[in-house]
């Protein structure tokens, strides 16, 4: 296997950037977000911002792992009528946007009551990257990985403090595109500093893998993205963009993205060993 086809598309993409000398900025949203056309244009925003991979979330009714921030625009999405088919329209807008990957980060069970092989193939055929399942773990994600790897799908598994280092090696070994490390434990959430926790977890993460890290949960404006990016090979921001969404629409996630992009330009990375 190619080291192109292992980075996969996302992957390709952070490491382009971390060649250039900083992280990749990884960006989330909602479809269906305040509306469906205000989601795609909000998203829209944040690629014009600078964005290296778009992070769509699937909108869902029991989003026990997400902030109040992020359930409450599911809720909204859900509430205003949107449906996997938006999901997947909203996918393929935004791959036809721009070539800036497109992941989409669900919860198992949409996928599951959607049909694993069916979903795949009709994510691929709309340009989509690949998935971040927050829920699914490898050893109980045969059918997914089988299906991602049919379509060349990006497949980004979590890993957390608490992982073991046996089940960081398991996890980063099925993953393609990059590996999500949650840097702080429990619901996702903008926080006044990232948590401690973030780089030893890198560093244990980056010891097993040269898949790139991306570091989640907790960055909200460019300052924070600068400290992450000096250790990570991804800085993944989600609550902030609601948040920005929510005050000042497309034009305020546009700001933010700028704001963030500059962040992880702005410190030296740390040597990086792949």
């Amino acid at each position: 296997m190619s080291d192109l086809v292992a980075l996969g598309k996302a992957g390709t993409a952070v490491r382009a950037a971390n060649d250039s000398g900083r992280a990749a900025l990884v960006g989330y949203l909602p479809a269906g977000y305040p509306s469906y056309d205000g989601g795609v244009d909000a998203i829209k925003a944040m690629v014009d911002g600078g964005v290296d991979v778009l992070e769509i979330g699937f909108p869902y009714s029991d989003p026990v792992m997400d902030g109040v921030t992020i359930q409450r625009a599911a809720e909204a999405a859900l509430a205003g009528g949107l449906r996997t088919r938006d999901v997947l329209s909203t996918v393929e807008k935004l791959a036809a946007y721009s070539d800036v990957p497109v992941l989409v980060m669900t919860y198992w069970n949409p996928i599951e009551r959607y049909g694993v092989d069916r979903w795949a193939t009709d994510f691929a055929g709309v340009g989509g990257a690949g998935l971040i399942t927050p829920d699914l773990i490898p050893d109980e994600g045969a059918e997914w990985i089988a299906a991602a790897d049919k379509h060349d799908l990006d497949k980004v598994f979590l890993v957390s403090p608490s992982s073991t280092d046996e089940r960081i090696k398991m996890t980063t070994a099925a993953c393609r595109g990059f590996v999500y490390a949650t840097a702080v434990m429990g619901v996702t959430g903008a926080r006044e500093k990232p948590s401690d926790l973030a780089q030893p977890l890198v560093a244990r993460t980056k010891a097993v893998t040269g898949v790139p890290v991306g570091v989640g949960l907790g960055v909200s404006n460019g300052d924070q993205a600068a400290g992450v990016a000096r250790f990570a090979d991804a800085v993944i921001v989600g609550s902030a963009f609601v948040k920005a969404l929510d005050e000042a629409g497309p034009a305020g996630v546009r700001a933010l993205t700028e704001d963030l992009s500059e962040g992880v330009r702005r410190e030296p990375r740390q040597s990086v060993d792949r």
